[in-house]
């Protein structure tokens, strides 16, 4: 399927690896120019090599962290006139609820509510003067269903989800859409993060830990990077101009609910 969306600057927040990494390489699939963003400049100019090479797009790099003021000014610089803009950080720690206090959960707003929203804000103006524009959040499957050991991600992503549904709807005359994209359990260095204590705890190794959590998963295994970014590249194409507001799961049927 032709997108429509190629020609069209696409600007990817923690994208060197994992889930932006796949939305990066969709993007570049369906023609589209990026911004690259992520704190380390090596992984990430290594990761817009191989897409500049495999794609013919082009690839620029913005090394910052995007939770800070600072670093989201450096990135902003860049990516001005971006047609598309794809929200994404790495989620905060587990633990229990005990465990956390006021500066746990500052950070945790930081980077997974108070960033987006701010890039949105400055972002979106733009595309609305153009007529056309794409947000889209990665989020978590914990907004639907809150997982209990993901208290501090639970609270900001759920913050950014009403954000979003009270913002989408104000924008969307003028052509431009703002949807939540939810992923489960994927093959990523957040799965890792989030399997090593269960394997410590349980006394067990990796693999069992990742073996429990796939049979759990409806779908029987871990999502991958690849089709997470296809399905986000679809909700910033031409055809996904009547979906707004929307949480999207893509948790290979983990969250059983019918609404």
């Amino acid at each position: 399927m032709d997108l429509g969306i190629k020609g069209k600057r696409a600007i990817i927040c923690a994208s060197s690896k994992g889930l932006g990494l796949g939305c990066a390489e969709a993007l570049a699939a369906a023609g589209c120019d990026l911004i690259m963003n992520a704190r380390g400049s090596v992984a990430l100019e290594a990761a817009a090599q191989t897409i500049r090479a495999q794609h013919n797009v082009k690839v620029e790099i913005v090394a910052a962290d995007i939770a800070s003021e600072q670093g989201r000014a450096t990135v902003l610089a860049a990516a001005q006139d971006a047609d598309i803009l794809v929200n994404n950080a790495g989620g905060p720690p587990p633990g229990m609820w005990h465990d956390w206090d006021r500066d746990d959960f500052i950070k945790a707003l930081d980077a997974n509510m108070l960033a987006p929203i701010a890039m949105i804000k400055a972002l979106v103006p733009g595309m609305m003067e153009r007529g056309w524009g794409r947000v889209v959040n990665i989020t978590s499957q914990s907004v639907k269903a809150p997982i209990p050991q993901l208290g501090l991600s639970n609270a900001a992503r759920t913050g950014l989800t009403g954000y979003v549904a009270g913002t989408s709807r104000q924008v969307a005359g003028s052509g431009v859409t703002i949807n939540n994209l939810l992923p489960g359990i994927h093959a990523t260095d957040r799965a890792e993060a989030l399997d090593g204590p269960i394997a410590k705890r349980e006394g067990i190794s990796m693999e069992e830990a990742r073996a429990r959590r796939a049979a759990s998963i409806p779908a029987g295994r871990y999502g991958t990077p690849q089709e997470f970014g296809a399905t986000c590249a679809f909700l910033c194409s031409q055809h996904a101009g009547f979906i707004v507001g929307q949480n999207i799961l893509c948790d290979g049927g983990a969250t059983n609910a019918t609404i």
